[in-house]
């Protein structure tokens, strides 16, 4: 699934081709990943865009009414979620149609935008303004600007395990499997470690690494680890320099001890044994990677928001 760097490198796209643009049409083939698709075709054509940012995992295009005659309104939100394998890139509507293309958002300038889902576990809705902060409000707070103390305190609080936290977008938005286990890595602190039970210092560590990997992660251009591609259909690059995720049975990069895998959250987390040593008991035996019976490690995320 497109996690925040992806999502933002096909933002950063988007942002330099789309604003000035009023969409004169919109066609959809399959609909079922789409919020009330009729409303949505008849409200956004006549539209402008006037900006493309992002929020969590979710593209957003700004749009207000367009033409000289317009009258002021305020602005519609359109969303857009890619799901596990959505695509949306600009292309000119002479061009030959992807297979599983099912959105056509078709631009004053000849081109349209398109979105091509395989598995259409993506979504799309339009939000107007009065509602907007609704929709955010589901969302919890941007890991590239949250500062070190609201991170510590957020993250330090919770009696459930640091992996599922982080995937958890009521607590941070954007970050997924790929950029948890590479943090968590980088960090060196184990999946499953309770977050209530790291040190200042620990957290601290986790906070400046996720921002880290997630900053080289955008300048790559993402992880293309099978169908993620920018907004001009191009790959990224950020895979190349996974130091945990899928790599399970392989030498770490670090102390070249294998690669593991477990589950938490109900995620595949990958983790080095030696440099992310595993949470223990006092008298040192390994504990149970079960969640605690009154927090729990299954935390649940509502899947129309992650």
């Amino acid at each position: 699934m497109p996690e925040l760097p992806e999502v933002e490198t096909v933002v950063r796209g988007l942002r330099l081709s789309l604003p000035g643009r009023a969409i004169v049409e919109v066609r959809f083939g399959k609909t079922d990943f789409v919020d009330n698709p009729v409303e949505i075709a008849a409200s956004l054509p006549g539209m402008r865009i006037t900006d493309v940012t992002r929020l969590g995992k979710f593209i957003c295009i700004v749009l207000e009414a367009g033409g000289a005659r317009a009258t002021p309104s305020s602005p519609l939100y359109f969303i857009i979620h890619l799901g596990m394998t959505g695509q949306l890139t600009v292309i000119r509507s002479a061009e030959s149609v992807a297979p599983h293309t099912h959105g056509f958002f078709v631009l004053d300038d000849g081109r349209e935008l398109r979105y091509t889902d395989v598995r259409r576990f993506g979504r799309m809705l339009v939000v107007p303004e009065p509602e907007l902060a609704k929709f955010t409000g589901q969302l919890g707070r941007e890991p590239l600007e949250i500062s070190a103390e609201e991170f510590c305190r957020r993250v330090g609080s919770r009696r459930a395990r640091v992996k599922a936290l982080l995937l958890d977008q009521s607590v941070l938005r954007g970050i997924g499997n790929i950029y948890a286990d590479e943090s968590l890595f980088r960090a060196r602190l184990h999946p499953a470690r309770i977050a209530g039970n790291l040190t200042k210092k620990q957290l601290l560590a986790l906070h400046r690494t996720v921002r880290q990997v997630l900053e080289e992660a955008i300048l790559s251009r993402g992880s293309s680890i099978s169908d993620y591609v920018d907004s001009e259909g191009n790959r990224g690059n950020f895979q190349l320099r996974h130091r945990v995720y899928q790599r399970d049975g392989k030498p770490c990069f670090r102390c070249r001890t294998k690669i593991r895998r477990l589950i938490v959250a109900g995620r595949s987390s990958h983790f080095c044994p030696r440099c992310q040593p595993s949470p223990r008991s006092p008298r040192g035996s390994q504990k149970s990677l079960k969640p605690p019976a009154a927090a729990g490690t299954q935390i649940k995320t509502d899947k129309r928001i992650e």
